[in-house]
């Protein structure tokens, strides 16, 4: 949504780039509707479907990344054309890993290939988040989407830790408490 968002502060809005974000939003609620099922163990098949949904609508926004790039070399502006193009190639990893993650459900893989691919797609997310921020590194709207897919991928990553048997050192004492 924010990405969508920040395409009216770069006066982008109704172009490729805002198609993008839709697809990444849609690829967002994907993924939720993925962990809610598998919270709820309401269906393997459910899961594997949403996976592999929000690897599609990963992919669509890459293919509209790369309409977006053409935009704005039509439009002269190479300097955001550059920014764009770093955007591809994030969202293609992160398409194939989401892809893969279903995929080896699906195929009945270890747990731990399926935590592998969840944390390949969350460094992938991770680039893609960068990649927002540079487009207009002053803009609340680029920082906060940054934010959001930080965020992401960051419980992208755990998530593919616990599946993977990777423990993470907990907080001791009351620090967490700390703001």
């Amino acid at each position: 949504e924010v990405l969508i968002d920040l395409t009216t502060n770069l006066d982008l809005y109704g172009g490729s780039l805002s198609a993008c974000g839709a697809c990444i939003r849609n690829c967002g609620d994907a993924l939720a509707q993925a962990g809610a099922s598998a919270r709820m163990k309401t269906g393997v098949e459910i899961v594997i479907d949403e996976l592999r949904e929000g690897a599609d609508c990963l992919k669509e926004g890459s293919l509209k990344l790369a309409t977006a790039v053409d935009e704005s070399n039509v439009d002269k502006d190479f300097e955001l054309s550059k920014r764009l193009q770093a955007m591809i190639k994030p969202t293609q990893q992160a398409a194939l890993r989401l892809e893969e993650a279903g995929a080896s459900i699906m195929q009945r893989q270890s747990i731990t290939v399926v935590g592998s691919h969840l944390i390949a797609c969350g460094e992938a997310i991770d680039m893609l988040a960068s990649s927002i921020v540079a487009l207009s590194p002053d803009d609340k709207d680029a920082k906060l989407s940054s934010q959001r897919m930080n965020y992401c991928s960051t419980q992208m990553i755990i998530a593919g830790e616990e599946l993977a048997g990777i423990k993470r050192e907990k907080p001791k004492g009351k620090s967490w408490l700390k703001g």
